[in-house]
């Protein structure tokens, strides 16, 4: 493999990667403070599609960037809504945040798009580069969400395990009751951390058709929101090791989609779900040391 492919290799392996990332912090924030939120890959349908629709419209790709994230933070709002203030069963909850989150999305496409033979295109965000670098600058060729994502990760880390409030989520993802008497408010820190997990997804989202894509067709993201999902356990709820995940598989996605380039004689189909192969390899190892917040998927009502 030479220089200019190893280098591709990795490019795309950072630019892959950045939905899941965004995707898993949000699911990081969710899951510590005890809420499992299944309604990832639809609040990512839904960042990706109507953020698409209001730059579409617009004209303009910060607005839709908003919009996704406003989608996204409603969508966390519902979710709180269903299995911290109703106190539903979270795998319930979430399963029809997804389908109503993917129902919205498809209805506005389909509605503002109907007839339309390809997918409208917009002009994405560009890609930024880091000066000074080298012969590796090519590796950093990146868009601003790219860096954003990496960013976030050390100020994720920064707030669950630096912050008051980090050790308020903490704590009501694994002893609510104690977290309670103590006088945290565990519906607040919640509802909170959902708020949090919303807005990531969605941007999470809007990556793919506001910067990676140009475009948005219903599908879109494919997967990536469950994969998100056990990237989180692979990660231990863990923000540096939740990073890996999605390294490991965007460099998975990334190597396959080389490999069918240059011509290799293997079936595309098995070339296709190396990444989830990989995904459910990594998830099938590293479930056995999971140490899942003790509070995780356990509704909580204050005794009055």
């Amino acid at each position: 493999m030479d220089q200019t492919l190893i280098i591709g290799l990795l490019a795309a392996t950072l630019r892959i990667a950045t939905p899941i990332l965004l995707a898993g912090l949000g699911e990081v924030f969710a899951e510590r403070a005890g809420v499992l939120n299944l309604g990832i890959e639809g609040i990512m349908a839904l960042g990706a599609i109507l953020g698409f629709v209001v730059a579409y419209l617009t004209g303009s790709l910060w607005a839709g960037l908003l919009a996704a994230m406003a989608c996204g933070l409603l969508a966390g709002l519902l979710m709180g809504w269903l299995a911290v203030t109703l106190g539903l069963n979270q795998h319930v909850s979430g399963l029809g945040v997804t389908l109503l989150a993917s129902g919205i999305a498809l209805f506005f496409f389909r509605v503002l798009f109907k007839g339309t033979a390809n997918p409208p295109q917009i002009d994405p965000f560009q890609q930024v580069s880091l000066p000074a670098l080298g012969v590796i600058a090519p590796i950093f060729e990146q868009y601003w969400l790219t860096y954003f994502a990496f960013l976030l990760v050390p100020l994720a880390w920064w707030i669950l395990y630096r912050t008051t409030f980090g050790l308020w989520i903490r704590a009501v993802g694994e002893n609510p009751q104690a977290a309670d008497t103590a006088g945290v408010n565990v519906a607040r820190v919640r509802y909170t951390a959902l708020a949090i997990s919303g807005v990531l997804m969605g941007l999470g989202g809007a990556f793919l058709s506001l910067a990676q894509l140009g475009t948005a067709t219903f599908g879109i993201v494919a997967g990536r929101g469950w994969v998100a999902i056990a990237i989180v356990i692979f990660g231990n709820w863990q923000p540096e090791k939740v990073l890996l995940g999605a390294l490991l598989f965007g460099g998975v996605e990334a190597l396959q989609l080389r490999l069918r380039a240059i011509g290799l004689q293997v079936p595309y189909q098995l070339l296709l779900s190396l990444p989830y192969l990989a995904t459910i390899v990594a998830l099938a190892l590293a479930g056995r040391n999971a140490s899942y917040p003790a509070a995780l998927l356990k509704p909580y009502k204050r005794e009055e």
